[in-house]
């Protein structure tokens, strides 16, 4: 059989997980493809611009200390840096930061085009060629072959992809994109479990219609914490974003019209993430609350489109425009782009070795939401591991994999593999065992190792980093040395101070 071109690795999707694949394939020395259906999607952040928060911050950090890239792309677009939980023990404390949309695409293709090693490739997949039980490449649409022995399938919610907006559907991989049909129907030819799983977005709104006094101020901290060890300062000026309510109007206006959601009128059937729901679940399964909390968001700096966080929904375009106009604030406000639910294929990730390989074809892997994993943070981590395995596996190397009490990633593809999902899967501080000791801050410590010994972490950043291990070494030491007696003035200022 005859192929256009030959690589080491191909990657198929250039999303979150795509990107960190690609990346750290080609990085550790193979020649890697990134295939994808339109290049100027790279990195598109498809529903909330923002990265991290409780448990994917953590993920976030581990990305970094191994060698990843999602760190330094937010540090680099991040609009407003928040560490949540400050209140609370360290162990659940997490960085989150809003990121310009537009901005964050382009830094992540030109990270990704400035990588050695990396080739970026336009196209739809449409076959994977398998021959004696290992792949050996892909087709494309457009009749072109290309030649790996590794593929690493990274496609988000693309795969038969279908959107709901009211009654109205139509095949779609996300607003504005086609769904990628024949590379489902491939995957069910080679005998891999599929299901249905499905996910939402809340409309955009033009933010020179929001009355912006009706809504609470939500500023950035003054102390930014960044996402990358590496990361000496934050370069973007840092916004405010707003906190608002819906009411019961609100509600009433979604109960009467409940029928009209796809939700509840039996037209979707895949399952949807539990700690993400819709408007239309909020006020329906809790009847009790009178309000539910809204966050608006702004989505850069050179444009007026407003993420409303916390409204998901696919009810129809004119009722969601309707019942925007009851919340206070947002009596004048324009939807640009309506929000929507979109139902697409997973498989299921019981089938996949530690590697992220399948157990079924040789030199094939999954990540990111074809795994039924939901969120940017879990797409990326299991794209680093694929892209690092894969990686190994053409070299002739062994493969690697992190354990639950090292890691939140070890945490995520352990359960992945053991357990399977029913549901969209979504990391928590609570699914750790070990969670108290993998707090964000010594992701380094715990992995960055790793990182230098795949070949992931450079020079600078290695020196950075045994230089930070020194001070935290002689700080401990000399914590341990120094004692106080109850007669030291110094014992009960410490004795207050510690609680």
């Amino acid at each position: 059989m005859s192929f256009d071109e030959a690589f080491d690795v191909i990657v198929i999707g250039a999303g979150h997980a795509g990107c960190e694949a690609a990346s750290a394939s080609a990085r550790m020395g193979s020649q890697t493809a990134l295939v994808t259906l339109n290049l100027d999607m790279t990195g598109q952040m498809s529903c909330n611009p923002a990265v991290g928060g409780i448990a994917k911050g953590h993920i976030v950090r581990e990305i970094d200390a191994l060698g990843g890239i999602m760190g330094r792309v937010i540090d680099r677009t991040g609009i407003q840096f928040r560490l949540l939980n400050r209140s609370r023990g360290p162990a659940v404390q997490a960085p989150r930061a809003q990121a310009d949309r537009a901005l964050y695409r382009t830094e992540m293709r030109h990270t990704l085009e400035a990588t050695p090693n990396l080739h970026l490739r336009q196209g739809l997949v449409i076959d994977f060629i398998v021959e004696n039980g290992c792949v050996v490449g892909v087709a494309l649409q457009d009749t072109r072959r290309l030649h790996a022995n590794a593929v690493i399938v990274a496609t988000g919610t693309f795969l038969n992809g279908l959107i709901h907006t009211g009654r109205r559907t139509y095949t779609a991989g996300r607003a504005g994109e086609p769904a990628s049909i024949e590379l489902a129907e491939s995957l069910k030819k080679l005998g891999f479990p599929v299901g249905r799983l499905k996910t939402g977005t809340p409309p955009r709104l033009d933010g020179r219609t929001v009355d912006w006094d009706a809504f609470t101020p939500q500023p950035a901290d003054e102390r930014p914490v960044p996402f990358s060890f590496s990361t000496e300062y934050i370069e973007q000026p840092q916004i405010t974003c707003y906190i608002g309510y819906t009411n019961e109007v609100v509600h009433n206006s979604i109960r009467s019209n409940i029928s009209e959601s796809p939700l509840y009128s039996g037209q979707i059937k895949g399952v949807g993430p539990r700690y993400c729901p819709s408007i239309e679940d909020k006020v329906v399964k809790f009847p009790d609350k009178s309000r539910h909390q809204l966050f608006l968001e702004p989505e850069g700096h050179t444009t007026y489109e407003v993420y409303l966080n916390g409204f998901s929904t696919s009810l129809p375009s004119e009722l969601q425009q309707d019942i925007i106009h009851k919340i206070p604030g947002l009596e004048q406000a324009k939807i640009i782009r309506p929000g929507y639910a979109i139902e697409y294929d997973f498989v299921d990730p019981r089938g996949l070795t530690p590697f992220l390989q399948t157990v079924k074809i040789k030199g094939l892997f999954f990540a990111g939401q074809i795994n039924g994993t939901t969120g940017y943070e879990e797409a990326a981590c299991q794209g680093f591991m694929a892209g690092v395995n894969a990686a190994l596996l053409v070299q002739g190397r062994d493969g690697f994999r992190l354990r639950r009490e090292e890691s939140y990633i070890g945490v995520l593809v352990d359960d992945l593999i053991k357990h399977g999902v029913d549901e969209p899967y979504r990391m928590f501080t609570s699914r750790a065992e070990h969670r108290l000791s993998l707090r964000h801050d010594t992701a380094d410590t715990r992995l960055s190792t790793f990182g230098r010994k795949l070949g992931l972490v450079g020079d600078l950043t290695w020196e950075r980093f045994n230089q930070r291990r020194e001070r935290l070494a002689k700080l401990s030491v000399l914590l341990e040395e120094t004692r106080f007696k109850r007669s030291d003035s110094q014992y009960y200022e410490l004795s207050h101070l510690l609680g």
